[in-house]
């Protein structure tokens, strides 16, 4: 596996497979790498001859309170796993290298639905994700690009301005990876004592019993949005972000919800913000 550096590198690297008559799959992350990151990958090897990971704690998409600094940073073991799948290439830039002096070009995707949910709580938080997955997929000449549902609202910030700027590439979006205990899995696991990650499960717990409130017929939104509160505040570490039920992809407010909708929360386990999500099925 090719670990490169500098934009140059990437780009080359690229060049080459485009020269070869190969299609190309990226994958992007910030390291830390788990099962569901190891996924993405594994269904990138299927769909593209050759695929490049990136890992890259992005500074721009971080606001100035929150965990940059902290954010888990393990680059060999990370190969390793990148190896294991036979991901053909790792970028693994330095910031300076993505934000050179000067820099001053960002992609803004301004819709009401970017307003909501992450976007909402973490102001400038996507303009930071869409500037450098715009750059990813330029420097990678990316055919197929695949992210997590876990971050479902940034896939449809991306679909949306890849969409919007017409850029060549496929967006594929990865059901969510959880442990057998139903925690979806997130490099911020990482953060919780075994307190507290116990106390996360509160989560999927939560969004199952409203999942199964919705196949009984409850559609009244309110209420499957309480049924998920109600849950989630009988844990005492647990602190609620928000609760939300919007149709998908569009993340428009509806009063009663229908298969192929989405419940998205957002939840504090002591210091650690978690999400997580259920797209409602029939």
């Amino acid at each position: 596996m090719k670990v490169l550096r500098t934009q140059d590198e990437i780009k080359n690297f690229a060049l080459a497979q485009k020269q070869a008559g190969k299609t190309i799959g990226l994958v992007p992350t910030m390291g830390a790498l788990h099962e569901g990151h190891l996924t993405l990958m594994r269904e990138a090897k299927k769909n593209t001859d050759v695929v490049i990971a990136s890992v890259f704690v992005n500074p721009v998409q971080f606001g100035p309170n929150e965990d940059f600094d902290a954010y888990p940073r393990q680059f060999e073991q990370d190969c390793a796993k990148l190896e294991g799948v036979g991901v053909d290439a790792v970028f693994h830039p330095e910031p300076s290298e993505m934000y050179p002096e000067g820099f001053c070009t960002y992609v803004n995707v301004e819709g009401e639905f970017t307003k909501k949910l992450c976007g909402g709580q973490r102001p400038g938080h996507f303009r930071g994700v869409a500037t450098v997955v715009t750059k990813l997929i330029n420097l990678a000449r990316a055919d197929k690009a695949f992210f997590g549902q876990k971050d479902a609202q940034q896939v449809c910030v991306i679909r949306r301005f890849v969409e919007d700027l017409a850029i060549p590439v496929e967006i594929h979006m990865v059901p969510i990876v959880r442990e057998e205990n139903g925690l979806a899995r997130s490099s911020r696991n990482a953060y919780l004592s075994p307190q507290e990650k116990e106390a996360a499960l509160v989560l999927s717990r939560s969004l199952n019993l409203a999942a199964t409130a919705f196949k009984k017929g409850t559609v009244q939104v309110e209420t499957l949005k309480q049924i998920i509160k109600d849950e989630i505040n009988k844990e005492p570490l647990a602190v609620i972000d928000y609760v939300e039920i919007y149709s998908f992809p569009a993340l428009a407010e509806i009063e009663t919800a229908q298969a192929g909708d989405i419940m998205a929360i957002a939840v504090k386990i002591g210091k650690t913000r978690l999400i997580d999500n259920v797209i409602l099925e029939g």
